[in-house]
């Protein structure tokens, strides 16, 4: 059975050969290591396997987590991003969590996101979560709503809008998912050159385990890698342990 610290390495290699294919730095790339439903205790060997960034689907786990482990795990600095939908109720949860919210995707969720950073004086880093697959019921804005969402967004001062991020359909062959990656990419480069990103560097987040090489090619800054780290994962390991004595 392979590790964690076997497959993020793996993880790695692919990551830099596809980044050579495209002639792109393999630095300028962000492994996302998703870890929903993954225990304390292998997210800490991911950590100690050389993860920086973990990324959660769901605000109540992501707290349970976090009030244990903090932003550091075995003398190691962390970061922890928001990759799954956000509803309005868990914001006020959310905020005093994440360093980076990947899902921003309507216009209601950006005002909750600025009343609730005024309350908490605070400032959310976020990206703007587009729809790219055509379906209207897939979660994100549409493509051609973007751009003016963005803008909208870009106003308001207890929101910097750090880039955008988009799911891919998933598909048999990987290269499949192409199109989509390359409409999120120009997406982004219309709204960098359009000024409406925060100051720094602009995020583009796609790609998972079963895409991420396509994603890199097409230019992505961040991928977020779930199973290809931890593996097959069905439930906590502390809910596993109840099932079995129930």
């Amino acid at each position: 059975m392979t590790t964690i610290g076997e497959r993020l390495r793996l993880i790695k290699k692919r990551i830099h050969e596809a980044a050579e294919r495209a002639g792109r730095n393999p630095e300028d790339i962000t492994i996302v290591a998703v870890s929903k439903n993954v225990d304390e205790e292998g997210i800490a060997e991911a950590v100690r396997a050389g993860v920086s960034v973990l990324g959660e689907n769901r605000v109540q786990e992501a707290a349970a987590k976090f009030s244990n482990l903090g932003n550091t795990i075995d003398g190691k600095e962390i970061n922890w991003h928001l990759v799954g939908h956000l509803q309005r109720n868990k914001v006020r949860h959310a905020l005093p969590i994440f360093q980076l919210i990947h899902s921003l995707d309507s216009w209601k969720l950006a005002q909750e996101i600025q009343k609730v950073a005024e309350r908490l004086d605070v400032t959310a880093d976020c990206l703007l979560e587009i729809n790219v697959t055509g379906k209207a019921s897939r979660i994100g804005v549409e493509p051609e709503n973007a751009l003016a969402l963005a803008r909208d967004i870009s106003a308001l001062d207890r929101i910097r809008l750090r880039g955008v991020m988009s799911i891919a359909p998933i598909v048999d062959d990987p290269s499949e998912a192409r199109p989509y990656f390359r409409l999120t990419r120009e997406m982004w480069e219309r709204m960098g050159d359009a000024g409406l990103f925060y100051p720094g560097k602009a995020h583009l987040s796609m790609g998972m385990t079963h895409d991420f090489e396509i994603a890199v090619e097409e230019g992505a800054t961040m991928v977020r890698i779930g199973t290809g780290i931890f593996g097959p994962r069905e439930i906590l390991a502390r809910d596993r342990k109840a099932v079995l004595e129930a």
